[in-house]
């Protein structure tokens, strides 16, 4: 029996017995040198000699991937042989003669020009020919480029110059040279020449001499003739009806109105102050534009014929009229626009003398000065300060040069003293238009001018005077007027018949349909 003692196996007071512990060795036995192999290769079948570089940055097994990487590399640099020059010859440079030679018989690329090889030497099958061939005919497209000359441009494509001389005094019957726009595109077709000496002659030559008109010359029995050949032309104006959503010009371009005569509009609508109106958001424009259509596809466009702006219940419908030779936009009803005060007549110049009493330097005593003076260089431009009919134009007695205008029935100007007279007794002259130049003829001490300003033809004060105007169509010019406004209104709007096409917040019409 066994007992446990606190001292160990088997022990227990004075008996003598065997114990557990002392029966049994359990020290760890001497490992052998194969188990200690085996274990050596257990060990290292389990390490990885290569890992990933990459992850695990500074550990002990990056560290040990690294030193791999190292020992790998220092291997195979370790094996590397010698690399050592192999002796060879190198041609002498040639040079001279033998250059030549040697280039004559390389191949250069393309983009270096191709410029070497050898043409073969003739033999004797060769024979020299005394004429070499050329074309029965030649067709040549010219184009007249901007301050270019129509003959020059026939000589500069082979024509000769007597025959293009002739050519455009044919065209010129027709239609001015001046009229053929610039970038017009000219087929020509060149016949055959007798000798090399000599031209080819024009057999045929065509272009669009205007946009209503084509041009032909053609060569028939020795003799060039010329065929007119007319382009259908459609003059329906263009009209289109919108509404403005993000912008005025924005809505109007994306309708199809042209860019210049948005701008008209615009200039057309601020004149009567109805720019605010016009540029709101939900108003709408209605413009009408000169348009020519030909039968051969292209169009074109001109000015500005009407413009209508509406806003809510506010509507204004303006028409450009001319009156007096005056263009202006009047309202439905006839009236025009309002035209500010009196325009100076000399530009900068300082006033010298006003109106009333003064002692004149001249006659000696004191009388009334009945204008004003604008001292000014000699030859400075005289301009009228409204529209006006010359009353009268020529020499006056003390007032030298002298020109006197009528603005309307009870208000007059006159200009004295004038070194030259530019207008005519009974000509219509408009507001700021030259009409002569300072001077100092007549009763003058200097170059200058004196101005007046009547009044039921009495002189008055001319800063005391305004010509505000507003012209207003009566009797047969308002019907006339207001014919041409209905007319106007009774154009088609531009695909109205088919569809509206909205663009962005507006809506508007696109193109013409009749």
């Amino acid at each position: 029996m066994y007992q446990r003692s606190e001292t160990g196996f088997g022990l227990s007071g004075s008996t003598a017995s065997l114990s557990l512990g002392q029966a049994i060795d359990f020290s760890p036995p001497k490992p052998s040198f194969g188990s200690k192999l085996s274990r050596f290769r257990d060990y290292f079948r389990d390490v990885d000699l290569a890992p990933d570089l990459g992850s695990e940055i500074g550990s002990l097994t990056w560290a040990r991937g690294l030193l791999t990487c190292g020992l790998l590399c220092g291997s195979a640099m370790a094996f590397l042989p010698g690399l050592k020059p192999i002796a060879g010859k190198v041609a002498a440079p040639v040079a001279g003669d033998m250059w030549e030679e040697t280039r004559a018989q390389t191949i250069t690329p393309i983009a270096w020009g191709s410029d070497t090889g050898r043409r073969m030497a003739a033999n004797d099958l060769v024979q020299t020919l005394a004429d070499t061939p050329e074309r029965a005919t030649l067709d040549v497209t010219a184009t007249l480029g901007r301050g270019d000359g129509f003959a020059r441009v026939l000589e500069r494509n082979g024509v000769g110059s007597t025959e293009a001389r002739k050519v455009a005094a044919m065209v010129s019957g027709v239609t001015s040279l001046g009229e053929i726009a610039p970038g017009t595109v000219m087929s020509m077709r060149l016949g055959e020449r007798p000798s090399r000496d000599v031209p080819r002659p024009l057999e045929y030559l065509a272009f669009r001499a205007r946009f209503d008109l084509k041009v032909a010359v053609r060569r028939s029995g020795g003799a060039l003739s010329l065929e007119r050949i007319p382009v259908a032309i459609d003059n329906t104006p263009l009209r289109v009806v919108g509404q403005v959503g993000d912008g005025l010009y924005k809505s109007a371009r994306a309708a199809g109105v042209p860019a210049k005569a948005v701008e008209a509009y615009i200039h057309a609508v601020s004149s009567r102050n109805l720019l605010e109106t016009a540029m709101a958001r939900g108003a709408r424009f209605d413009i009408v534009v000169e348009q020519a259509r030909a039968e051969t596809g292209e169009v074109q466009t001109g000015r500005l014929l009407y413009a209508g702006v509406a806003f809510g219940d506010k509507e204004k419908r303006l028409l450009q009229w001319n009156v007096g030779g005056r263009t202006e936009w009047y309202e439905a009803s006839g009236v025009g626009e309002k035209r500010g005060g009196m325009t100076q007549p000399v530009s900068g110049a300082r006033v010298s003398s006003g109106f009333g009493m003064r002692f004149h330097p001249i006659l000696g005593y004191s009388r009334l000065h009945k204008g004003i003076d604008f001292a000014a260089v000699h030859g400075t431009p005289i301009r009228a300060v409204n529209d006006g009919m010359v009353s009268f134009a020529g020499r006056n007695a003390g007032n030298g040069n002298y020109i006197r205008l009528t603005h309307s029935a009870n208000l007059g100007t006159s200009y004295s003293h004038l070194s030259r007279i530019l207008v005519a007794p009974g000509t219509q002259v408009q507001q700021g238009q030259v009409i002569g130049y300072v001077g100092s003829t007549g009763l003058s001490t200097g170059p200058h001018l004196h101005f007046e300003v009547y009044r039921n033809g009495q002189a008055v004060n001319p800063m005391s005077v305004s010509f505000a105007s507003r012209s207003l169509l009566e009797g047969r010019e308002l019907a006339l007027f207001r014919a041409r406004l209905n007319a106007m209104l009774r154009i088609p709007v531009a695909g109205a018949q088919s569809a509206s096409v909205t663009y962005g917040q507006g809506s508007a019409a696109t193109r013409l349909s009749k």
